[in-house]
């Protein structure tokens, strides 16, 4: 019996000699497997373990400070906000000038915060990088909104052209750029191009894609419209007098345009959205500030403002093309 009570003594001092005497980088490191499994309590019960070295010792002082960042960070997460501000505190009383735990305090504060309050301020500090972005963005819109109509005014009457070779050719270049995605021309055009001896800056590319894209798409949407038109239309434009051009010109596309704003403008607003694919080609756009803050912050609220910010441009652009539908149709009873 008494070889027993000595055995168990052994056995529970090297337990608690282990435990003692562990080397604080190994506390470290079994604390991380428990928080890895899910295991806080434990990790806690072993981080607090490692207490202030007395001496001193520049390694232990640095994972003391690491654990006590660790049991703020699991605190913040369970939203036990008055143990985390504790455990920042102690590791800013053993290192003031650590800016990991400074940081982590000011996010303990911030999450007790009311949502609205964080939104506002989250608002304030994020809308002038948003806005750069936002202007890039705009930049875009509308240099494709003034290229692609008139580069698909040209394919389109090269499309329905009687002359066979720049019919085959309007038709390939309506066939490639709609059978493509866009994204894979941004690429070729940025990073294919170089190969060739051709290098673009990444505005320039993204110009080119984007115009060349929509160009396609409104050829098609052009050349419907015009072949909307009545053939009798050009027939009595000839009878009195006036050549082809000049019957396109006055007579067949202006009866056009209230039939082409709707799918046009449907295209700009799509475009207003495919404008954050260029951000694959280095282009600083409204998508691309986003992405940056949020994987610098981890901030879902920085999505939210870039959400609205495009809410906002597409709400204005289908404002425009709306009135000028009516503008256009003003003297028609539909």
């Amino acid at each position: 019996m008494k070889s027993v009570k000595i055995f168990l003594f052994s056995v529970i001092f090297l337990s608690i000699g282990s435990i003692c005497f562990s080397n604080t980088s190994d506390l470290l490191l079994k604390a991380e497997n428990h928080i890895a499994s899910g295991n806080f309590d434990t990790a806690i019960e072993i981080l607090n373990t490692i207490q202030f070295p007395e001496g001193k010792n520049e390694e232990d002082t640095i994972n003391y400070v690491k654990a006590k960042i660790r049991i703020a960070q699991i605190a913040s997460i369970t939203k036990d906000f008055s143990s985390a501000q504790a455990a920042c505190r102690k590791a800013l009383n053993a290192d003031p000038q650590n800016s990991e735990a400074k940081e982590l305090l000011n996010s303990i504060k911030r999450q007790q915060s009311p949502k609205y309050v964080l939104f506002f301020t989250d608002s304030i500090r994020f809308f002038p990088s948003l806005l750069k972005g936002a202007f890039m963005t705009l930049l875009l819109v509308i240099v494709t909104m003034g290229v692609s109509p008139i580069g698909g005014l040209f394919i389109a009457l090269g499309r329905i052209s009687r002359f066979a070779p720049v019919s085959i050719i309007c038709w390939f270049i309506i066939w490639f750029f709609r059978g493509t995605p866009l994204l894979l021309q941004l690429f070729f055009i940025y990073y294919g191009l170089p190969a060739l001896g051709i290098t673009l800056s990444p505005l320039c590319a993204a110009l080119i894609g984007l115009g060349v894209n929509y160009s396609a798409y409104l050829a098609e949407i052009i050349r419907a419209g015009i072949l909307s038109i009545e053939s009798g239309q050009m027939e009595a434009a000839k009878a009195l007098g006036m050549t082809y051009s000049q019957a396109m010109k006055r007579i067949i596309i202006p009866q056009t345009y209230k039939r082409l704003i709707p799918p046009v403008g449907n295209e700009f607003i799509a475009l207003i959205k495919d404008t954050a694919l260029v951000s694959t080609i280095s282009m600083v756009e409204l998508m691309r500030s986003a992405d940056r803050l949020f994987n610098t912050y981890f901030n879902v609220n920085v999505l939210i403002l870039a959400a609205v910010m495009y809410l906002l441009f597409t709400t204005v652009f289908t404002f425009i093309f709306e009135n000028l539908e009516k503008r256009v149709g003003i003297y028609e009873k539909r």
